[in-house]
């Protein structure tokens, strides 16, 4: 459930209708609603009751300061992947007792950060990096908190580009190598093993994948306690889909989820992690845009709005399905069109031959579950400035990043001073 929808016959986000944010903001842009990430927070913590469970955002899906304050007052932790996503998450006033620290590639100087701070756990991925971790620690007096994330050769049957646990992808560990490493780890004097870490992918839509690696992770588990190693914590990762296309996608709500994690991982007594992001903010979050002109092609007709590719990628760069909505409800005749924007390439493309209500240059519609990897992954393609992002609670909204001007982006290079002569 999210908090846009039609009112008198206009798309309302809360108690606001779009044209009236549009008409001061301008379009495009992106409007959060706080209502909805304050509703899919509470759901998740309710499939997990108990103290024994910490929800840690996934920062990387929308890292907007507002976003993260907004989940931070509700009690959220953070699951970060750079230096900058944790000074993002301390910043909106999580508590670094909270923060785990993702990724594949942190540096010695962002671990020296993260210790500094006292972060909960880092989620190790190599043994190159667990011993990089031990000398950073070691040379601070700091001992680090780690759990490894495991590869489990799962298919999580989602896009190839999202999936994380499979053999070839770069995340984690093999699984039958983990003994051996944490043998190794456990011996590092400034490295303390207290958990393990999973991860399989993003958008699943079925739980039998995420109950597969969970039973391995419980196999791992007992050899782990067996070899000696205090494991207390599971961070389970994210991953939990979202309903794109509302008409045939159905994925597993959080409390059937919370119940599967429950039955197989509970009678293992840990500490339980989940990293959801997407199910936290994509639902939660839209992108505005208005009809600049429709043209007739050779055999269908282009919709061309003033979003763009470099606004939201996901469908250029997976292929992704969003719901495209006229802003006003209409009754008019369907039309097929070709949604696409101004950027001078063929990827430029947010639909293809979608049915919608006849619309006109100057109309307005809203881009549906647009709320994770839009903004965060949006750029300055053809030099299109950033697009304004506007959380609204209530009947009040506020923008929450400007857009900038010409003159700021372009003022971003520095001309050389021998380029700069008479």
């Amino acid at each position: 459930m999210d908090y846009f929808g039609y009112r008198q016959g206009e798309i309302h986000a809360e108690d606001l209708p779009l044209s009236r944010i549009a008409g001061e903001v301008g379009t495009p842009f992106y409007c959060y609603s706080t209502a909805t990430l304050i509703r899919h927070y509470n759901v998740f913590c309710e499939a997990f009751p108990g103290d024994d469970f910490l929800l840690c955002y996934s920062v990387k899906a929308n890292s907007n300061q507002a976003v993260l304050k907004t989940l931070a007052k509700e009690g959220s932790g953070a699951d970060v992947v750079s230096g900058g996503e944790l000074r993002r998450a301390l910043a909106a006033g999580i508590p670094a007792e909270k923060i785990v620290f993702s990724g594949v590639a942190k540096t010695a100087q962002e671990m020296a950060y993260a210790l500094e701070q006292g972060i909960f756990q880092f989620n190790v991925e190599s043994v190159a990096e667990v011993q990089e971790l031990n000398r950073v620690a070691l040379s601070m007096g700091r001992v680090a908190a780690i759990a490894f994330r495991i590869n489990p050769d799962v298919d999580a049957r989602t896009h190839a580009k999202i999936s994380t646990g499979k053999s070839e992808n770069k995340f984690g560990i093999p699984l039958s190598r983990a003994r051996q490493i944490y043998a190794d780890a456990a011996a590092l004097p400034a490295i303390r093993v207290q958990g393990v870490d999973i991860h399989i992918g993003s958008q699943l839509t079925d739980l039998e994948p995420f109950a597969q690696a969970f039973r391995r992770v419980v196999s791992l588990v007992g050899e782990l306690r067996a070899d000696g190693h205090d494991i207390s914590v599971l961070d389970l990762g994210g991953g939990l889909g979202i309903p794109y296309d509302r008409a045939s996608t159905k994925p597993p709500l959080p409390l059937e989820y919370g119940a599967m994690v429950r039955r197989i991982i509970g009678p293992l007594g840990c500490r339980i992690l989940i990293e959801p992001g997407r199910l936290l903010v994509g639902n939660a979050g839209i992108l505005v845009a208005r009809v600049i002109y429709v043209k007739q092609g050779a055999d269908r007709k282009f919709l061309i709005i003033d979003a763009a590719m470099n606004d939201l990628v996901r469908p250029s760069l997976y292929d992704a399905y969003h719901e495209i909505v006229p802003a006003v409800e209409s009754s008019g005749p369907m039309v097929s069109y070709d949604v696409v924007g101004p950027i001078c390439e063929t990827g430029d493309t947010f639909a293809r031959a979608r049915e919608l209500p006849e619309l006109k240059s100057g109309d307005l519609v809203m881009i549906r579950s647009a709320g994770a990897y839009g903004a965060v992954m949006s750029s300055t393609y053809n030099t299109r400035p950033l697009v304004p992002e506007v959380l609204v609670k209530g009947g009040d909204f506020a923008i929450v990043r400007p857009r900038p001007t010409y003159d700021e982006i372009i003022g971003l290079d520095v001309i050389p001073e021998w380029l700069d002569q008479t």
